[in-house]
C-alpha cells in the first residue's frame, strides 16, 4: 500500500509545473508527511494523557489540524469531502494561512530543542509547489490513507523514503549531495562502534543517513532499558546542515526512523569558527561525508587555522575540532587528499597524523557514489593519540559499480571483518608513519600487492580546473588590456 501511494503521489507531483525534479517530489511529500506524522503524534499524546486522567495542550489550533483543514472525517470514517477544502480555497488556505501560521512556532517556541521550532524551522524552508488546488486534494488523500503509528509501519515508510532519498541521489549531481550508499555507511557505525551514553554528531547532515544507520545499529544492542531508549531518542544525535532541502529531509527521515524531535539545525557549520569551541561542545563520536568540491569564501576560510577554500577540508578541520580525546571518526574524503602537494592538504595530513591516531584508510572503487564522478577514501581515526601505522584496505567488488549495479553489504562484509585485526592480505596492508615523507606527509594508496591505484580524474573535476584556469586567463589578459589601454594614451 505504501509503495502505490507514493508511486501515486509522484505521478500527481509530474502534472504539477512547479515540481520538475526528483529533489520537489521528495520536498513536497515531506512536508505533507510530517503533517500527517504531526496529527498521528499529537493524538497519541492526547490518548496517552487521557488514559492518566490529564488534559493534553495540542501544539495546532484547531483550524491548523490535519483533520481539520487536510481529512475532515464523515460517520463512516472517511474523508468528508462536503467539509474538506478542494481547488482554489485549498490552495489558498496553504499558501495565505497554514504555512504563516506554521512558520511562526519558530518565534513562539521555548527553545530551540522542541518540536515547536522544528515545526517553525522546517516552514520557514519551504514553500507549497503544488500551485492546483484539485492535485493537492488528491495528494492529500493519498496522504491521509498512509498510517505509521506501530513501528512496523514507520519501519515500512522508513525504507520508501529511503528509496526516495536514493532516487535523488541517482538524478543527478546535486540530488547526489543528499545520498551517501547505505551499505558503506552501515559499514562505517560497525567500525566506529558507536556506545550507548556516547553523543554522535554529523556537520553535514544532509539526508541523515548516519544518523539514521547509528540509531538503527544502536536500537538493535540487547537488554536495552526505557533509559537506553529515551537517552537515544533525545541526547544522542546531533546534526548541522546549510541548505533547506536537505534540512526538511533530514528532520522527517529521522521522525520516520523513530525520532521524534531530532537535534538538528539549519544553520553553516563552517560558518563557527574553531576558536570558539569548546569542551561542552565536543563529541564522542562523527560520522559523515562533508561536500567536496565546493568552494568556501575568504570571511568563511578565516575561521581555520589552516586556510583553503575547499570545503571538505574546511570540514575535516572542524571534526578534528568536535572530537573530545578518546573520540572517534568516520570520514568520508576525496582520494586526492592523500596526495595533494598543496601547502593545506599538506598542513592537514600533519595535523591529522600528529592529533588523531590514524588508524585505517578504506579506498573505495569508482562508481561507489553514483552520479558524483570522484573517486573518495574513507578516513577512520581517533583524536588524542599519534598516528604510528596506518592500515591500508582497497575495496574490489569484483566488479564495476553504477547504477544498476550499486555498492551492497557483502561487498563490505570481508573489510569490516578484517579491520577488527588489521591483518595483511591481498588487498590490506599497514605502513608505518615514521617512513612517511615528513616534507609531504604524502598517505597514497599504494598497494604493495598490486602496485599504485591510478587515480582517475572526473570530468567534474577536470571541468572545474578548466574553468578556474579561463578565469585566471581573462584576469591576465585583463591586465594586458588596461596596460595596453594606458600605453596607447601616453602616446
Amino acid at each position: 500500500m505504501f509503495e502505490q501511494a507514493f508511486k501515486s503521489i509522484d505521478d500527481i507531483l509530474r502534472k504539477e509545473a512547479g515540481c520538475t525534479t526528483e529533489l520537489d517530489y521528495t520536498e513536497q511529500t515531506s512536508w505533507l508527511l510530517f503533517l500527517k506524522y504531526l496529527d498521528g503524534l499529537e493524538q497519541d499524546r492526547a490518548l496517552a494523557a487521557q488514559f492518566d486522567n490529564k488534559t493534553y495542550t495540542f501544539l495546532l489550533d484547531p483550524d491548523f489540524r490535519w483533520e481539520s483543514w487536510a481529512a475532515p472525517k464523515d460517520m463512516f470514517g472517511g474523508i468528508d469531502h462536503n467539509l474538506a477544502l478542494n481547488g482554489d480555497d485549498l490552495r489558498e488556505f496553504v499558501d495565505n494561512e497554514l504555512f504563516p501560521y506554521l512558520r511562526g512556532f519558530k518565534q513562539r517556541a521555548s527553545g530551540a530543542d522542541t518540536l515547536e521550532y522544528k515545526i517553525g524551522q522546517i516552514f520557514a524552508e519551504i514553500k507549497n509547489k503544488i500551485h492546483s488546488g484539485y492535485n493537492l486534494r488528491e495528494i492529500i488523500d493519498r496522504i491521509d490513507e498512509l498510517r505509521f503509528r506501530s513501528q512496523t509501519e514507520k519501519h515500512e515508510l522508513s525504507h520508501l523514503y529511503e528509496t526516495k532519498i536514493k532516487n535523488m541521489g541517482n538524478a543527478g549531481r546535486n540530488g547526489g549531495e543528499y545520498y551517501t550508499p547505505r551499505p558503506l555507511i552501515r559499514a562505517m557505525v560497525q567500525v566506529v562502534n558507536p556506545q550507548i551514553n556516547e553523543r554522535i554528531y554529523d556537520g553535514a547532515v544532509g539526508s541523515a543517513g548516519f544518523l539514521c544507520e547509528a540509531f538503527d545499529f544502536l536500537r538493535k544492542q540487547p537488554n536495552l532499558t526505557t533509559e537506553h531508549l529515551t537517552i537515544l531518542q533525545e541526547r544522542t544525535f546531533y546534526g548541522k546542515e546549510k541548505k533547506s532541502l536537505a534540512y526538511v529531509i533530514a528532520i522527517m527521515n529521522m521522525i520516520l526512523h523513530g525520532i521524534d524531535a531530532p537535534n538538528i539545525l539549519h544553520t553553516n557549520t563552517l560558518s563557527e569558527n574553531l576558536a570558539d569551541i569548546q569542551e561542552k561542545d565536543r563529541f564522542d563520536v562523527i560520522l559523515a561525508n562533508p561536500p567536496f568540491g565546493g568552494k568556501e569564501r575568504k570571511e568563511v576560510q578565516q575561521n581555520f587555522p589552516i586556510r583553503t577554500g575547499e570545503t571538505a577540508f574546511l570540514f575535516l578541520q572542524h571534526f578534528i575540532k568536535m572530537l573530545r580525546v578518546g573520540g572517534r571518526a568516520g570520514v568520508v574524503i576525496k582520494n586526492t587528499f592523500l596526495s595533494n602537494t598543496d601547502n593545506a592538504s599538506v598542513s592537514l595530513r600533519k595535523l591529522l597524523l600528529e592529533s588523531c591516531n590514524l588508524h585505517t584508510v578504506l579506498d573505495c572503487p569508482g562508481g561507489t557514489f553514483q552520479g558524483a564522478g570522484v573517486k573518495t577514501v574513507v578516513l577512520f581515526f581517533e583524536k588524542g593519540i599519534a598516528t604510528r601505522q596506518v592500515w591500508y584496505y582497497q575495496l574490489d567488488p569484483g566488479r564495476n559499480l553504477g547504477k544498476t549495479n550499486p555498492l551492497n553489504d557483502d561487498d563490505l562484509k570481508a573489510f569490516v571483518e578484517l579491520q577488527k585485526t588489521q591483518a595483511d592480505s591481498l588487498q590490506s596492508w599497514s605502513v608505518d608513519v615514521s617512513g612517511i615523507d615528513s616534507n609531504t606527509y604524502d598517505l597514497s594508496v599504494k598497494n604493495p600487492n598490486g602496485g599504485e591505484a591510478i587515480v582517475h580524474r572526473s570530468p567534474v573535476d577536470i571541468m572545474d580546473e578548466i574553468i578556474a584556469l579561463d578565469a585566471e586567463s581573462a584576469e591576465v589578459l585583463a591586465v594586458i588590456r588596461d596596460l595596453l589601454g594606458s600605453n596607447s594614451e601616453g602616446m
